[in-house]
């Protein structure tokens, strides 16, 4: 009977055991969560980055994006395909859910050639649609929240971008907020020829208007460039031209590329903020930052 007992109690140690430490390629169970390392796996990706906030997952013609918090975001080949979701973290390593996998594998693409990777299309733009979620920016003098603005314009910018053939990514396309590290993290991933980030501007003085577009305070000569195109085409919608200004927002100095700011006007004149919640008037200036972009990397 003890040796009974012993014996049992082994097994059950053993498989305890081999239930905390399992088989390389061994088929997780629906719902249950799966390291990052076994999603790479899965997915024939290598781990090529990994830092706190992020991983980058690769193979010779995918790069896989994982903003590892939970609501972070996921881009496949630097389209954005939804949140990670709930993450756990359990002795140094990195949970998400097992169902992205699937949904990582269904938006990936093969080689054309093994071991070639596709070269990614010239005139690749970031378009960020500043605020969002629970951080709307300004409110507008007559009630609305600058995060709608900066998004419907945004989206419109765009569309019209692919339209001429550009590769157009969004750093949010839904009322989400995103840290602004993130935001330069995607331009700065995937190489981008410019980095635009669309906002609307506020004043104690409801006399202020006009808009306005920043670059760092040690720009690059192409910064200077996108900035100049894009004013100049702004200029014909009939808003003010307030210039070009500088400033160390994080967005522009942790960008590699160019990287521009919009204000596109001010929501505290009121004027202004009726044209920007107009859906004609965001055609007309998506309309022309997307001229303006076009001039600059044609």
């Amino acid at each position: 009977m003890r040796i009974r007992l012993a014996l049992t109690a082994l097994l059950a140690a053993v498989l305890t055991v081999a239930g905390c430490h399992r088989p390389a390629g061994a088929t997780l169970q629906a719902g249950q969560p799966i390291s990052i390392g076994e999603l790479a796996g899965l997915l024939g990706l290598r781990i090529s980055e990994s830092s706190p906030t992020h991983v980058t997952l690769k193979n010779s013609a995918n790069t896989v994006m994982l903003f590892t918090y939970t609501g972070g975001k996921v881009y496949v080949n630097a389209r954005p395909l939804g949140t990670v979701g709930e993450v756990e973290r359990i002795g140094g390593q990195v949970y998400v859910p097992r169902a992205l996998a699937s949904q990582i594998r269904s938006a990936m693409q093969t080689s054309i050639l093994p071991g070639i990777s596709p070269r990614p299309p010239s005139g690749s733009v970031v378009i960020d649609a500043g605020h969002g979620g629970k951080d709307p920016g300004a409110t507008s003098c007559i009630g609305f929240y600058e995060k709608t603005v900066n998004l419907a314009v945004a989206r419109k910018v765009t569309y019209l971008l692919q339209q001429k053939g550009f590769k157009a990514v969004m750093t949010r396309d839904g009322d989400t907020f995103i840290e602004l590290e993130e935001r330069a993290v995607v331009a700065n991933r995937y190489d981008a020829d410019l980095f635009v980030s669309i906002h609307a501007d506020s004043s104690p003085s409801s006399s202020t208007r006009g808009f306005t577009i920043y670059v760092s305070r040690s720009p690059s000569w192409s910064s200077r460039q996108a900035a100049g195109a894009i004013a100049k085409s702004l200029a014909k919608t009939g808003i003010d031209n307030r210039g070009t200004q500088n400033a160390d927002y994080r967005v522009l100095v942790q960008t590699r590329g160019p990287a521009v700011l919009i204000e596109l006007g001010y929501l505290s004149n009121q004027r202004e903020a009726e044209l920007l919640r107009d859906s004609s008037f965001q055609n007309r200036l998506a309309q022309a930052i997307a001229d303006g972009i076009s001039d600059f990397l044609d």
